[in-house]
């Protein structure tokens, strides 16, 4: 029976014929030419129809299957984004043939790749490393090839090489932005949510009255919309990132309020007897058993508030800021149709949020690596 890998193989080689022999590469001052007008793109043609031909009949294993898959797909990416400066071609079936040829051979790779049996956890650590590293390059070289190869309207959607070019022209404006919205905003505000929260659940967990009466408020607080709650928190703290920082710890108290009291009631009678057993006060109780049985429950807040708080902060800016910020820029930049430069903000905002969840998470290993789901992992 043919594999998943090898129906890619498949689906590969056949697109690589059809730009060998059916379809036009492209056309330069309307007259069509051939692939085999194009040294390059025909050579990447052919040796990716060889290679689909070897993965369909299980030749290719081991480091060397890997090497060829490595190398095959970006050599092609390479040659075909180098064809995209040609002046005066239109690019035609033929050319996209071979895009989506290199695009399955790299998903061979992946699946390759991700089928490894791993016998350290370093080896295994790297491949799941490699693996959204590799999807993320696809990504952005698919975007590349689409929005240049169609001639996008850069208004529309920049490639991702403009957007690159006005980052790094931008460093000392997007650092001043960064320093705003994520050091001060993002920050205090999710300290101050986070702590409140954590303090508001120990008071809840500890009065029964208070369970009744605060968690209800809680979800009605939870239900309030941004838009309207931003616009009260400019007037009530001004314009500079206190009122940001308020948004912040509304957005992220309920979440921590909620995962912290369900995280306390988690732990079960026979324990709780125990602790009784040994005449262990509510505080001794809390201390050694409650709250660490809890801790997946709290981080796994921390982690959802760690999104959430970014996107609080800057959808705030949009209601009133000083002249630099993260969503000031934003809503600035999209009025001048300088949308590079607002995709280049959105990467920093990416890119913070995805290293303060991954910070979150190795905090989170390191002390809840007891809990089963990080030692079966292990």
């Amino acid at each position: 029976m043919i594999s998943f890998r090898q129906s890619l193989a498949v689906l590969s080689g056949m697109l690589s014929l059809l730009a060998l022999f059916f379809f036009p590469l492209g056309e330069i001052n309307g007259e069509a030419i051939s692939l085999w007008d194009d040294s390059g793109l025909t050579a990447f043609a052919v040796v990716s129809l060889l290679a689909s031909i070897a993965v369909i009949l299980n030749l290719l294993r081991g480091l060397i299957a890997d090497l060829v898959m490595v190398i095959l797909p970006h050599v092609g990416a390479w040659i075909m984004l180098a064809r995209l400066d040609v002046a005066d071609q239109n690019l035609t079936s033929g050319f996209w043939c071979l895009v989506l040829s290199a695009w399955l051979m790299a998903w061979v790779l992946v699946d390759q790749l991700s089928a490894k049996k791993t016998k350290t956890p370093t080896a295994k650590r790297f491949y799941n490393i490699v693996v959204p590293v590799l999807f993320g390059v696809w990504l952005l070289l698919l975007w590349e090839l689409v929005v240049r190869g169609f001639q996008v309207p850069t208004v529309l959607l920049p490639p991702p090489s403009m957007i690159g070019a006005r980052f790094m022209a931008s460093t000392d404006i997007l650092w001043a932005d960064f320093q705003q919205t994520f050091l001060k905003a993002v920050l205090i505000g999710y300290v101050l949510g986070c702590g409140s929260a954590f303090i508001t659940a120990i008071l809840i967990d500890r009065s029964p009255f208070l369970q009744r009466g605060l968690l209800p408020i809680g979800n009605l607080v939870s239900a309030l919309p941004i838009i309207g709650v931003a616009p009260i928190m400019v007037m009530w703290f001004g314009f500079d990132w206190q009122s940001k920082a308020a948004v912040v710890i509304i957005m992220t108290f309920f979440p921590m309020l909620v995962n912290t009291v369900a995280g306390l009631s988690i732990t079960s009678s026979i324990e709780k007897d125990m602790m009784k057993t040994y005449a262990a006060s509510y505080w001794q109780s809390l201390i050694k058993l409650r709250l660490p049985s809890a801790l997946p429950f709290i981080f796994n807040a921390l982690k959802i508030n760690s999104t959430l708080a970014m996107v609080g902060a800057i959808v705030a800016e949009f209601f009133g800021t000083p002249i630099v910020g993260m969503g000031f820029r934003i809503s600035t930049e999209v009025g001048r149709m300088n949308v590079d430069m607002v995709w280049a903000e959105i990467a920093v905002a990416a890119l913070a949020g995805t290293a303060f969840y991954g910070i979150m998470n190795v905090i989170e290993r390191a002390c809840t690596f007891w809990h089963p789901s990080f030692r079966s992992s292990r």
